[in-house]
């Protein structure tokens, strides 16, 4: 192996039993624990090794990482064939099967398996129903527990192992990570932690990047609300004569995936989402062709797209286009400085991210939005988290791609003019 690994990197591939890794982000985590699984089932013959997370996507990410280093130093293990790699499945010539699953909301999956190692990516995201159905699967073989993790408060599974006897626990800070990296990548990472810090409040940046289980973060949606509204099956139809709005959040460089999220308003304040759409990685042109596909289908009746970073990219194309320069509406919520000399007279109401997020969370505490039943739907709501430790609130979430894009498509019972800068 060419990569050159940080001293904890080193002693988790040396330690045995169950571990639990609580860490900030950007710290190497998956990389080490890559090769900790690939390494482990290449060396040790019919075993049964299982990757999860809460949503297929994150569990792919460390799925393809093993699979990338087994490929790398062991090619020759890797059965060919029909039993060649699968996206959800790697058979080794040893009799070895590492499987790659997301959990959902009651890890039914992963029932009737036996599996001899269980690595958890985000384990802190994982429902608590969870475990219930990953302990049996463990049990016969007396198999072991990697969970790895930044920290999401102070009530779930994770937070427990990670003070348990029974679990081996590994702290690390991207700060001190930071430090101890060759100079060029200590450089560049100390930076970004800095450029982070002025971004974040105090207690945000505590927890994505010193790893710490701090107090004072709480959930923005609880778990009972948003099962109450997440109750719709896929394939609602929806009327020719319904008024349909559609938000979308596009991907970052390297970060999150592009959501269209479509809901139809039965009038002012009652909304029924309808079709939630999650393309693969996919150029900016492309995201375009794909939303106008989606309004010849649907007829939208006003667009909703974040006109700053990427999407400003998509916002161009779409205003240009005859069939939808009078739809597309850009909600930016980056907080920017406004040149006023410069200012849109036609953008009369500015608006922060917590009026956006509020009007989502009272149509959801009102009953007045009804939303499909997909778990990264629900997943991307139980990952929003508010701090209003330095008075003002601010909000945020891994994994809340998909929540900017409905509180977009929500924002519909409140827009009435068409250019709304959100500040």
């Amino acid at each position: 192996m060419k990569i050159k690994l940080d001293k904890w990197q080193k002693e988790v591939l040396e330690a045995k039993g169950n571990l639990c890794i609580c860490s900030g982000r950007q710290v190497g985590k998956s990389t080490v624990i890559s090769i900790k699984a690939g390494e482990d089932a290449v060396n040790n013959p019919n075993q049964s090794i299982m990757v999860i997370s809460a949503v297929e996507r994150q569990a792919l990410l460390l799925f393809e990482k093993i699979l990338s280093h087994i490929y790398e130093n062991h090619k020759n293990e890797i059965k060919k064939g029909k039993d060649k790699p699968t996206k959800h499945e790697i058979k080794l010539k040893n009799g070895s099967i590492i499987r790659c699953l997301p959990t959902g909301d009651s890890g039914y999956g992963i029932r009737g398996f036996t599996i001899n190692k269980l690595y958890a990516d985000e384990a802190a995201f994982i429902k608590e129903e969870v475990w219930a159905a990953v302990t049996p699967a463990l049990a016969t073989t007396k198999g072991e527990i990697i969970l790895l993790s930044t920290p999401f408060g102070i009530d779930n599974y994770f937070y427990r192992m990670y003070n348990s006897k029974q679990f081996t626990s590994f702290h690390i800070s991207t700060e001190e990570v930071a430090e101890h990296r060759e100079k060029a990548q200590s450089e560049s990472l100390i930076k970004f932690l800095e450029e982070e810090k002025e971004r974040m409040t105090k207690l945000q940046y505590q927890q994505e990047y010193l790893g710490l289980f701090v107090g004072g973060i709480q959930r923005l949606f609880s778990d009972k609300l948003i099962e109450n509204c997440c109750r719709l099956s896929r394939g609602l139809m929806s009327s020719p004569l319904d008024n349909r709005f559609l938000g979308i959040d596009v991907a970052r460089m390297g970060g999150d995936e592009t959501v269209l999220c479509s809901v139809k308003r039965i009038n002012r304040n009652n909304l029924i989402m309808f079709d939630l759409v999650i393309p693969e990685s996919q150029t900016l042109t492309d995201t375009a062709r794909l939303i106008l596909h989606e309004d010849r289908k649907y007829n939208y009746k006003k667009i909703y797209i974040d006109d700053g970073g990427l999407g400003v990219g998509v916002f161009d194309i779409l205003l240009e286009d005859r069939q939808t320069r009078n739809k597309i509406v850009g909600l930016n919520n980056a907080r920017k400085d406004i040149d006023k000399e410069n200012w849109d007279k036609n953008r009369k109401k500015s608006i922060n991210k917590v009026n956006f997020y509020t009007n989502l969370q009272v149509l959801m505490e009102k009953g007045e939005i009804q939303l499909l039943d997909i778990p990264e739907l629900k997943h991307s709501l139980r990952s929003m988290q508010y701090d209003d430790s330095e008075g003002t609130m601010k909000i945020f979430g891994n994994y809340s791609h998909i929540t900017e894009a409905l509180v977009r498509a929500a924002w519909c019972t409140k827009d009435k003019s068409l250019n709304i800068y959100i500040m």
